[in-house]
């Protein structure tokens, strides 16, 4: 592989508010360099200083690390609960009436959580999971709605020591087989339904359709939230308030080993069957608190908003075990983002007076689409900090996002993690690192992170693939079951030995780095675009087009091109306040705005307008699916993380309509 090039340059610089700086973690930069060179040096030491600070142990560890690569153990012989660390010891020391989740429906119903009461509901369900027949070891699927009792469930598993596995609230039925059947899952938590932009969506009945091609499954409890009708199968289904309700409000919690399997979760490849993520009890629950801490300078009076679904890692992480382990007040929404109208997050926001908001460019793209007028309709003055999660954002986004919401005020973490990494592993740190729109900034003190060609030769100030050297706590242990693939897909692409394995995990993504040090994340590799012999990365021609103040989003492929090898191909959505409908002399308009942003040899060829880009149900757009459109192929691979199926039928009736 060549060098990426970068070929977009960003030097705008914002350094932290003093005032901002004087009470965070770590005030400055030059601490952050120190603690960085000190956690590099010695990461074994580095990350049983923060092991015993940060979290309650039941046993502690005989070695920090075995590291057999790609298999890593840390904290040997160490035993814990995750539940009592993310509810127990709150409410032990001092924290007993504080709000540990502050709820609100799609609907509009509110309710608060305490520490107190968390904890009574996790002991109740565990105690029902346990009289259903589940114990340590056994999996657990949870297909729910976003209300407090799917933290609830989580909670449960762990205290009981069963492996949960989350399937989001919108996947189909056919997606829960695949998934309740490679991990042979014994019980399934769900719920009548849910809310999303007003609708009901029918959780159960997806579980009836799938269930009888699981055989190991043996029981479901059946949460009531939207109280419609629904068939209830005697012997394996039970209602969640008859069967929690009778149980007591005491559950010893089963003390696991640090590398018990706390959960899995399966993410979509790019063809063959979705991949379960397992992730470990002990390092994944430190590195989910380390950067919950760090990274949001979580206080003890904050109000902190993840927007994320629980049925992703995001989810897993930043609204339930990071947070909760850190004993803060999390706010959980049900619902859509503009339902019932486009500034529903912002009136969020003012009412519950929330600190640290956490989201994705793709919902911060949409505000743009929809207007400034909807954030300054609300008092947004609580806001601290903004958090940024799930693709790279775009500089244009990153300062909207830093104007409209944050008043020019708040600092902005960009952050970049993956489902395989757990946590976050590159990020500012909002009191000590200056940031650039649309870079991640530097890694976190414990992660070596670097930009390598496909030898595993480093690039320096280059472009190339993204990769983490050392292991850390939090990584991926394997993929459930299937062991050869893990080896595979993260530790057989650069520089393996001669039985096919590397010690440097790669993460997919192509990046560069500044002479600051500072990384730049281009996009997947699969996303890298060779026109006439230079490797451009979409997402900074996508930022070139987001520029132009007519653009909410787009979206960037290449198609094969008899003259320069392949040319550049853009989706591109307009402001709805924007003007008149989009048309060809916007486009001419669109290619010298990215010539003069860039140059020429990323101007699109094609430029095709669209209301909707095909997305995942956590905001990121299938660019592999609009390549499939732009070269006139057949759908295919794995489609079940797909948001609206109807998007790609418009597509292409676009398409057909253009030739």
């Amino acid at each position: 592989m060549s060098e990426i090039e970068s070929i977009l340059k960003e030097r705008r610089l914002f350094k932290p508010r003093p005032e901002f700086a004087k009470t965070a973690h770590i005030p400055s930069f030059a601490a952050y360099e120190k603690i960085y060179r000190d956690s590099v040096k010695n990461p074994e030491k580095f990350w049983a200083t923060q092991a015993k600070a940060l979290l309650q142990w039941d046993k502690p560890w005989k070695k920090v690390l075995k590291w057999n690569p790609p298999f890593a153990q840390w904290f040997i012989g160490g035993k814990l609960n995750a539940s009592v660390n993310c509810v127990d010891r709150h409410v032990l020391g001092g924290r007993r009436n504080k709000a540990a989740i502050i709820w609100e429906g799609e609907p509009g119903e509110t309710r608060t959580i305490t520490y107190a009461q968390l904890h009574r509901d996790v002991c109740r369900l565990a105690n029902a999971l346990k009289s259903r027949g589940a114990k340590k070891g056994d999996r657990v699927c949870v297909y729910m709605p976003l209300v407090p009792e799917l933290a609830v469930a989580l909670l449960a598993c762990a205290r009981i020591g069963a492996t949960h596995s989350v399937v989001f609230g919108g996947f189909s039925a056919q997606s829960l087989v695949d998934r309740i059947n490679d991990q042979k899952a014994s019980l399934v938590i769900t719920a009548d339904g849910g809310y999303r932009r007003g609708s009901i969506i029918n959780l159960k009945a997806a579980v009836d359709e799938a269930l009888p091609k699981c055989p190991t499954v043996h029981s479901v409890i059946v949460y009531q939230r939207t109280k419609q009708d629904i068939p209830m199968k005697a012997g394996r289904d039970v209602w969640w308030h008859e069967i929690v309700e009778k149980q007591p409000a005491v559950c010893k919690p089963e003390s696991v080993d640090a590398e018990h399997p706390l959960f899995i979760l399966y993410t979509s490849g790019s063809t063959g069957k979705p991949k379960g993520i397992q992730h470990s009890t002990g390092g994944y629950l430190l590195g989910a608190t380390y950067t919950s801490k760090y990274v949001f300078d979580l206080k003890d009076d904050d109000v902190y908003w993840c927007t994320a679904d629980v049925g992703w890692v995001t989810g897993h992480t930043y609204v339930v075990y990071g947070p909760l382990s850190c004993g803060a007040t999390v706010l959980m929404y049900e619902g859509a983002p503009n339902h019932p109208g486009p500034d529903r997050f912002w009136d969020i926001v003012e009412r519950h007076r929330v600190n640290i908001l956490y989201t994705a460019p793709t919902a911060i793209r949409a505000f743009m689409k929809w207007g400034e007028q909807w954030p300054k309709k609300h008092d947004l003055s609580s806001l601290r900090l903004l958090g940024s999660v799930g693709e790279p954002i775009n500089p244009e986004a990153w300062m909207w996002y830093h104007r409209n919401i944050g008043g020019g005020k708040c600092p902005i973490v960009d952050t970049w993690w993956q489902t395989e990494t757990g946590g976050i592993l590159i990020s500012p740190l909002p009191g000590a690192t200056p940031t650039i729109p649309g870079s991640a900034t530097r890694p976190l003190p414990g992660i070596v992170v670097d930009i390598v060609d496909k030898d595993g030769n480093p690039s320096g100030t280059g472009g190339g693939f993204l990769v983490i050297r050392k292991p850390w706590p939090h990584m991926m242990r394997t993929i459930y079951g299937d062991p050869d693939r893990f080896k595979k897909t993260y530790f057989s692409q650069v520089k393996p030995d001669k039985k096919g394995v590397s010690s440097t995990y790669f993460t997919g993504d192509g990046a560069h780095r500044d002479k600051n040090g500072y990384f730049f994340v281009i996009g997947r590799v699969d996303d890298v675009i060779k026109v006439a012999g230079h490797r451009l990365g979409t997402a900074e021609i996508e930022s070139a087009l987001v520029s132009h103040p007519r653009v909410a989003e787009a979206a960037v492929v290449g198609r094969p091109d008899d003259l320069t090898g392949e040319a550049v191909v853009a989706f591109v959505t307009v402001k709805m306040n924007g003007g008149d409908k989009p048309g060809e002399s916007l486009i001419s308009e669109l290619k010298e705005h990215v010539t003069r942003a860039i140059g020429s040899i990323a101007k699109p060829a094609d430029i095709r307008f669209t209301d909707m880009l095909p997305k995942t149900r956590s905001g990121k757009i299938m660019r592999r699916l609009l390549r499939d459109i732009a070269t006139g192929r057949e759908t295919t691979g794995d489609t079940t993380t797909l948001e609206d199926f109807s998007v790609l039928a418009k597509l292409r009736a676009l398409q057909g309509d253009e030739e």
